[in-house]
């Protein structure tokens, strides 16, 4: 934990403003107290440097203490007990050594001692009020390090949950190419070949897409394509795909591997429940300050319930998406007459 003068220079100068006050405020007040005795300038002077000496070695004390202990709960007892502790220390040594300095002259001694009160309870009050700063100032400089401490946690949480969530959407569409491919090898080489090497191309852009946070709308539509490629070749003319954008949308933000879970899920419950061929239907579109992306799909009523299970792939989206911008509601979904339709919002950031 640093002190509350990081810079030495800057050290250098708040201490002899600190001690330059305290002095003038003390000779101040010890010429005030007692005027009855017309003490010298040279013993004001003397008298006042050492007990200003004395203070702030004690406030360096305090100070350097409390780098390395800070009080919790007992700390009001403990700034009262060190404040009257070294106040104590403070006025014993120097009437020590005033006593030696000016022992030849009874009336300065007869004047130390009826200011007795006045001189510690001085000493108190400075050295109270500095303990007082300090732990004020370290307390909050441990609270706002414990509050990057916890931001940098929190952030390093979400990136490794958001890592996790673009991990996971891959491994099951892995597999159910390479069932296909394993199913089209005996019967239709040529397909299985060409399916090979489309999916080769879709996970080499995985593997550079992995490091990326965000992406242009153009880039995912290319990574999508891709995707849709290999779909087709897996599900023959019963896959058809629509996408709809204007050129202004292009470069908008969004986050990466977005766009192939949101279509992935669509074919499922497009493919999966119904008959003969479907058409997927993606259109992007900017509204305000956001992206909108809408996927629309067939579905059978009476076959399917999409509205009560949406699968992994929308729900880690709604995750991110979370993560990413802390709103719950940049994903939604509904049914319109036999078409499902997710409908996501992405903010763009300046």
């Amino acid at each position: 934990m640093n002190t509350p003068f990081t810079a030495r220079k800057n050290l250098v100068i708040a201490g002899i403003v600190y001690w330059a006050i305290i002095s003038i405020v003390y000779s101040i007040i010890l010429t005030g107290t007692l005027k009855n005795f017309s003490l010298t300038t040279a013993q004001v002077i003397i008298d006042t440097i050492i007990s200003n000496i004395l203070v702030t070695a004690s406030c360096v004390l305090i100070l350097n203490n409390m780098r390395y202990y800070l009080p919790r709960q007992e700390k009001y007892w403990y700034v009262l007990t060190v404040s009257l502790g070294l106040s104590g220390i403070c006025f014993l040594i120097a009437k020590g050594v005033l006593w030696i300095i000016f022992n030849d002259d009874p009336h300065y001694l007869q004047s130390f001692s009826q200011s007795t009160g006045i001189r510690y309870g001085i000493s108190f009050l400075l050295i109270g009020c500095f303990s007082m700063m300090s732990l004020l100032w370290y307390t909050q400089e441990e609270q706002k390090t414990m509050s990057e401490r916890k931001a940098d946690a929190e952030r390093l949480a979400k990136d490794a949950e958001l890592f996790k969530l673009r991990q996971q959407l891959q491994p099951h569409f892995l597999f159910n190419s390479l069932n296909s491919i394993s199913a089209l090898t005996g019967t239709q080489p040529e397909k299985a070949r060409h399916m090979i090497q489309q999916l080769s191309d879709f996970l080499r852009g995985t593997l550079k897409k992995d490091d990326q946070q965000w992406s242009t709308l153009e880039e995912e539509i290319q990574y999508l394509r891709l995707y849709l490629d290999i779909e087709k070749v897996r599900f023959g003319h019963r896959l058809q795909t629509e996408i709809i954008y204007t050129d202004e949308v292009l470069l908008l933000k969004l986050p990466s591997l977005l766009l192939q879970p949101v279509v992935e899920n669509a074919i499922k419950f497009g493919l999966y429940d119904t008959t003969g061929e479907i058409l997927i239907k993606l259109e992007a579109t900017k509204e305000n300050n956001y992206l909108k992306i809408m996927v629309q799909n067939p579905f059978d009523p009476e076959t399917s319930q999409p509205l009560k299970g949406t699968g992994f792939g929308l729900s880690s989206i709604q995750r991110r998406l979370f993560l990413l911008f802390a709103r719950q509601d940049l994903l939604k979904t509904h049914k319109n007459q036999a078409n499902f339709i997710t409908v996501i919002l992405i903010p763009q950031i300046k």
